[in-house]
């Protein structure tokens, strides 16, 4: 394996700056027609894919709004079952005191009666 001088090294470094400088230099300009076309192409990329975003964006508020009505109309129902299910059970408690008063004063007449 050769090992290469300082020079070579050198001169091998100096060409390689040219060559990037070439090819930079062979780029077109910012006002060159094709630049401003791929730039202006990239621009309506861009506001589509805003739009979209913004679509997106809309649907998703859209849908939750949905959801939380629904979750209303869920909650509403919910509590109406649970007042018609307390309201049943006062019912039922009221009843069953009623039934049990009117026992004990069966057993209370039935034991006035036996004196």
């Amino acid at each position: 394996m050769k090992q290469k001088e300082f020079g070579e090294r050198l001169q091998a470094s100096q060409s390689a700056k040219q060559a990037m400088m070439a090819k930079f230099r062979e780029r077109p300009g910012s006002d060159d027609p094709a630049v401003s076309e791929r730039r202006a192409a990239r621009a309506a990329l861009s506001a589509a894919r805003d739009v979209r975003a913004a679509e997106r964006e809309t649907q998703r508020l859209a849908e939750e709004a949905d959801l939380a009505t629904l979750r209303a109309a869920h909650a509403a129902d919910q509590a109406a079952q649970e007042q018609q299910a307390a309201a049943e059970k006062e019912a039922s408690d009221a009843r069953l005191e009623a039934e049990r008063k009117a026992a004990r004063d069966a057993r209370y007449a039935a034991r006035k009666a036996r004196k």
